[in-house]
């Protein structure tokens, strides 16, 4: 496969998927497709892939990728760039919030035989929590040392 019907194929998975098609993103994967997912230690099978991305499909609406960087070579795609959807349903346990949420995405698409057989996916987890409403505490061995040391500033002659 050349270097242009890899891209074409990467884009078309992810056109479907901000189409709402889910049939036809899914079709652009093959068979044995895993995926490698920042903040999820196990790979993703196909079925796991789906699940997680059904997951974030019921809960954002008006889903948008938008790529400022497509990288070719060979069989490996690279797209970088945002994504932005409105937050409509539950989201981990999070209820809607009808928030508009924008956040930084990069991946890599490894294709063989015409279909995207691996995925790398990172996302900006901490952004979109933060857009969200939802505040990062830091844990009670960090909150003494932070309290100190604010303190020593603010006190300091």
């Amino acid at each position: 496969m050349c270097v242009e019907a890899n891209e074409n194929l990467v884009l078309k998975f992810y056109q479907a998927f901000d189409d709402r098609n889910i049939d036809k993103a899914f079709s652009c994967l093959g068979a044995n497709f895993i995926a490698h997912l920042a903040g999820i230690p196990e790979v993703l099978d196909r079925d796991g892939f789906k699940k997680f991305g059904m997951g974030f499909y019921s809960a954002f609406t008006e889903g948008r990728h938008q790529f400022d960087e497509v990288i070719v070579q060979d069989d490996k795609v690279v797209t970088c760039g945002t994504f932005t959807a409105m937050h409509t349903g539950e989201f981990q346990g999070l209820p809607p919030t009808k928030k508009q949420i924008k956040i930084s995405i990069m991946h890599i698409d490894l294709i063989e035989q015409e279909k995207i057989v691996e995925h790398w996916g990172q996302g900006d987890a901490q952004g979109l929590m933060q857009q969200l409403g939802i505040m990062f505490l830091p844990s009670p061995k960090l909150l003494l040392p932070i309290m100190k040391n604010t303190a020593s500033q603010l006190f300091r002659l």
